[in-house]
């Protein structure tokens, strides 16, 4: 049943970048090093110290940029793109300088979109929607504060690795309007940070947070709009795409539910906007305070920073190492090899080495759906199960191939066992298929099958007399003896001949 109101979502995703070092220091950017020993004066903010750009951060951001299809900024008067740095000023225990570098007026792109592919039923088939990109800009992290959970009151520690670390920070528009959209928006954007070696994109490490500002529009036909819109929560830290799910979830009903009351008791007026954290454990956002407007971080042009001018060889030598990106590459198997959606979707969703790993299959056995269907059938558990990237598969695409062409009229049951005694043995296919008693089709002559078959039917009378009494399916007990006694045998011929058989008796 359809919800009495609607739910708008925007999102904002920090992207940590996957550089050696951090934004503005020669600090190393790395996760689960011991405290505090990953700083220096720059990160630290002492005085005298002066940060130095990182131009393989940049680089990064602009590539991520270019694959969310944002303009360059440029500043008037000027060819090129131009982007400048500016000072957020607030306080924080883990923000020793008291201020972040980030972005304000000017960011180094904007204006940009992202297509998603949206599965809320999976009778439904998928939904395409496209979410615009209000902008995305580079900025230093915070530290991170560890907090006493005892319950006893404790100390809280403050660890400054993280301090000064790349940030990619992506505001959408907020053009989504279900948790299922959200979290289909955050998973392509997780996979094209990955693909494109912007970010490894970790959300238990913390290099993929998302917040998410949530309201809730009420049908009021007195209004202009033809709505009444609730006051924006923004939900802080997320940190999982389960978590996402839930926290809109229930804060677009805990806002319908206060208008509700509101409405009954006769309270209007302007309502702040408020940042609110997420409890997962108990399942429910809880109010922090309220939201800070741009005036109160008091912005100015960081003084130590010069701007950055983007030239458009720049630009052309970024775009030009983008490669294929997932929504172009799922279309594309979609027209080139008649994949269904779902399953160009899968394949893409794995990453490029596993789509190159199908390509080749494809190519080699010259029908791109069967390749798509026995990878899913064969190649993806044994994946999950071994723990292991396609990089790392013991068995290559040219031999995966061989297997299929030489398993292609042998039955589910024999074809699971030669896979997996390739697997565990690391053979080749004929070797599999003779440790596990497996023949090829070709070694089946139709006179042995037709003797085969005989014999079946005379071994199992009752399956004959449900036959010939109109139960069609019990003639697949006499298929399933044949193929059982004889593996490997072709699938096709022995149905023919079990139906031939059947007609005689």
């Amino acid at each position: 049943m359809a919800e009495p109101y609607k739910i708008v979502v925007g999102l904002e995703v920090h992207v940590q970048l996957l550089t050696k070092t951090k934004l503005f220091c020669g600090c190393l950017n790395k996760f689960g090093l011991p405290p505090n020993t990953a700083t220096c004066p720059v990160c630290l903010g002492l005085p005298g110290s002066l940060p130095v750009m990182n131009a393989e951060a940049f680089r990064l951001a602009l590539k991520a940029a270019l694959a969310l299809n944002c303009s360059i900024a440029s500043h008037p008067g000027q060819a090129a793109g131009f982007t400048k740095w500016d000072r957020k000023n607030y306080y924080y225990p883990d923000l020793p300088k008291n201020y972040q570098i980030s972005q304000y007026d000017l960011p180094f792109s904007h204006d940009g979109w992202l297509d998603i592919n949206v599965h809320p039923d999976p009778k439904k088939g998928y939904t395409a929607k496209r979410v615009g990109i209000i902008r995305a800009h580079l900025e230093e992290d915070a530290g991170k504060n560890q907090h006493d959970e005892s319950g006893r009151g404790g100390d809280t520690k403050v660890d400054l690795n993280r301090t000064g670390t790349p940030l990619l920070e992506i505001v959408s528009q907020p053009d989504m309007n279900t948790p299922e959209e959200a979290m289909a928006y955050l998973d392509e954007v997780r996979l094209m940070m990955r693909e494109l070696g912007v970010s490894d994109c970790e959300m238990q490490e913390g290099s993929l947070r998302c917040d998410a500002n949530v309201n809730v529009h009420i049908p009021d036909p007195s209004r202009p709009e033809g709505y009444s819109a609730t006051s924006l929560v923004e939900i802080k830290n997320l940190n999982s795409f389960r978590g996402v799910g839930r926290a809109i979830t229930y804060e677009a009903k805990r806002q319908y539910e206060a208008f509700l009351k509101d409405a009954e008791n006769n309270r209007f007026g302007k309502v702040l906007k408020t940042t609110a954290g997420w409890d997962d454990a108990k399942g429910r956002t809880e109010v922090q305070r309220h939201k800070e407007e741009a005036a109160d971080y008091r912005y100015f042009p960081d003084p130590d920073l010069v701007p950055v001018v983007v030239t458009a060889e720049q630009l052309a030598a970024v775009k030009a190492d983008l490669g294929e990106l997932p929504q172009a590459q799922r279309l594309r198997l979609q027209t080139q090899y008649g994949l269904p959606a779902e399953a160009a979707d899968v394949l893409t969703t794995k990453g490029r080495r596993t789509v190159a790993y199908f390509e080749a299959v494809a190519a080699a056995i010259g029908d791109g759906k069967a390749a798509a269907n026995r990878m899913s059938d064969l190649v993806y558990p044994a994946l999950t199960e071994r723990h292991e990237e396609i990089d790392e598969f013991p068995v290559a695409a040219a031999d995966f191939a061989a297997f299929l062409k030489k398993t292609a009229s042998v039955g589910q049951d024999p074809r699971r066992k030669t896979f997996a005694r390739m697997l565990a043995d690391g053979v080749p296919v004929e070797k599999a298929m003779e440790l596990e008693g497996v023949k090829d089709a070709s070694s089946f002559d139709e006179a042995t099958l037709r003797a085969a078959v005989a014999a079946a039917i005379a071994a199992n009378p009752r399956a004959v007399a449900d036959f010939k009494g109109g139960k069609d399916a019990a003639k697949m007990s006499i298929v399933g003896a044949v193929m059982k006694a004889n593996k490997g045998a072709p699938n096709d011929v022995v149905r023919r001949l079990v139906d031939e058989e059947l007609a005689k008796v």
